[in-house]
């Protein structure tokens, strides 16, 4: 019988395990010293509340999911019709091909054909790889159409680091800009994270902070990369992600609405422009005939000498 997610695709390194799936090209689950850094699924399961998905064309929302683009006006069908908006992209739900395997790296690859609302033309490929350093996504969007085309994506992964509430959990966050949003999940305004309970630019506890924001003005460290830190004060366990030069806001979500999240993981996700992109122009990619966009995020453990 087939697993709903298709064909699994292991790569290893050391003591660290990557599941990587066929349906939705996503990250199914990652393990270091056999435990988990990344809230996942079983492989008889499906992803569920965006579990590890590869949000592109556009990651996060399009209100309405109606935009226009060189004079021309899309429709996106409406997969939050909740909220009345299109969601996370157009591959999470579509079959990639793993095209090179490598006991530690795997690269997948998916053609998006034109489409009612997106009648653009994109290779996508993505590059997982591990490493000393843990896990590394390159991804790369190529326009193979003959027409630029608006282009935006993003991760989904949920942080982990097993002690069950994430309220005790201490969180940095390298951002000093965060943004409102209405009750669509649509942005309508923005403000420093100073003296706010989104202020995570130093370490503090979770406590019962409420996520589900975007936050930008990212501060990074000398390498260009931008870092996350989440840890466990009990333990000790701590681990990090963090995000290149083109992605300039990261989504965290606490999950509280969701019952099969609610606190119990944290989800933060790279995305190279904000929601409703496609709408704003905001920090949004376009490709023209023939060109490419690479982007590049990564995650790991936190290692002390003697302790994971």
């Amino acid at each position: 019988m087939n697993a709903p997610s298709g064909e699994q695709i292991e790569i290893a390194h050391g003591d660290e395990r990557v599941a990587i799936v066929e349906v939705g090209g996503g990250i199914r689950t990652y393990s270091a010293g056999g435990r988990d850094l990344l809230d996942g699924y079983a492989a008889d399961e499906r992803s569920s509340s965006g579990r590890g998905e590869v949000l592109a064309p556009w990651p996060n929302r399009i209100r309405d999911g109606s935009y226009e683009f060189d004079g021309r006006r899309h429709q996106l069908p409406l997969n939050e019709p909740d909220r009345g908006n299109a969601i996370h992209g157009l591959v999470r739900e579509t079959p990639w091909s793993a095209v090179e395997r490598a006991a530690s790296r795997v690269v997948m690859e998916h053609v998006l054909d034109p489409q009612p609302g997106y009648p653009f033309s994109l290779s996508l490929r993505i590059e997982y790889q591990l490493s000393d350093e843990g896990l590394s996504v390159r991804m790369t969007a190529t326009n193979t159409g003959t027409d630029r085309c608006p282009y935006g994506t993003g991760a989904h992964p949920y942080l982990t680091i097993g002690n069950g509430a994430i309220d005790k959990a201490v969180l940095q966050v390298p951002a000093r800009t965060v943004l409102s949003s209405d009750a669509r999940g649509i942005p309508d305004g923005s403000a420093s994270v100073e003296g706010t309970e989104y202020d995570f630019v130093r370490p503090r506890t979770i406590e019962a902070t409420r996520l589900d924001h975007a936050f930008t003005d990212l501060v990074r460290d000398e390498d260009g990369l931008a870092r996350v830190h989440l840890s466990d004060p009990d333990t000790g366990r701590r681990l990090s992600l963090w995000v290149d030069g083109s992605y300039g806001y990261l989504m965290l979500f606490t999950g509280d609405p969701l019952p099969d999240v609610n606190r119990r993981s944290l989800a933060v996700e790279p995305m190279t422009c904000p929601p409703n992109a496609f709408q704003s122009g905001e920090a949004l990619i376009v490709l023209e005939p023939g060109q490419s966009a690479s982007t590049a995020w990564g995650i790991g453990p936190m290692r002390d000498r003697g302790r994971n």
